[in-house]
Parts: C-alpha cells; sequence; structure tokens
C-alpha cells in the first residue's frame, strides 16, 4: 500500500505528466499536490474538476444508471487530463487527477498505472 505522497510521486514518474493531484470533491481542495507550472496551477484545476466529477455523478443518478465512474478524460489540443475516483473505503470522497502532455504520453499506459496506483494507495 502506498501513502498519499508515494502515490502522486509515482503517478508523475509516468511519461508526460506535469501535474497530479489528490483531490477531496466535497470541498474541491486539493489535500495533495506535485508537479504543475506557471500555465497548470493544480489548486486552480483542483477546484474545476470538482466541478465536472459532481455533475457527472449528478447524472448518473438523474439517469438511474447503477454504475460508477471509472474514469474522466478530458483531452485538450496539447495536454490529456484524466480524472479517477479513489474507489477504496478510505479514499470516499476523493480523486486523482493527471494532466499530461498529449506529445508525450501515453494514454492508455497512463490509464492503467493511474488505475494500478490507485488501487494501491492507502489515504
Amino acid at each position: 500500500m502506498a501513502d498519499m505522497e508515494t502515490a502522486l510521486k509515482e503517478l508523475m514518474t509516468i511519461d508526460g505528466a506535469i501535474g497530479v493531484a489528490l483531490v477531496d470533491y466535497n470541498s474541491g481542495m486539493a489535500l495533495g499536490v506535485l508537479g504543475g507550472s506557471k500555465d497548470l496551477d493544480l489548486t486552480v484545476a483542483a477546484a474545476g474538476n470538482t466541478d465536472v466529477v459532481r455533475a457527472k455523478m449528478r447524472t448518473i443518478e438523474m439517469l438511474n444508471l447503477k454504475d460508477g465512474i471509472e474514469d474522466i478524460l478530458i483531452t485538450l489540443n496539447n495536454q490529456y487530463h484524466l480524472i479517477r475516483p479513489v474507489t477504496g473505503r478510505s479514499g470516499k470522497g476523493l480523486f486523482l487527477y493527471l494532466a499530461l502532455l498529449r506529445s508525450r504520453a501515453n494514454l492508455a499506459l497512463a490509464r492503467h498505472q493511474l488505475s494500478r496506483v490507485e488501487d494501491e494507495m492507502e489515504i
């Protein structure tokens, strides 16, 4: 089991990673961030992506789908943004946010690694 800091460091080793955050989607607050840049403020991204997660959860509920979110992909011109809710008991109400450079990232591999880290993470 990896703690939050170890999990974030491991996610930053993914080819093309430019920033990662663990976010509480009830408050919109980032519990931990690593990476980022002057063009990518992870605190702002955490708050904004909280709205994305909440909207999708409301939509699933309104449609009476008996399902959950595995991950959400936002594709920008130069970046991929991956959002993955933490499913373990200790991670209820949290999600991982990973920003990648499209030119360097292997999306399938990044999703696989994000899933593995989420499975192994202990909050």
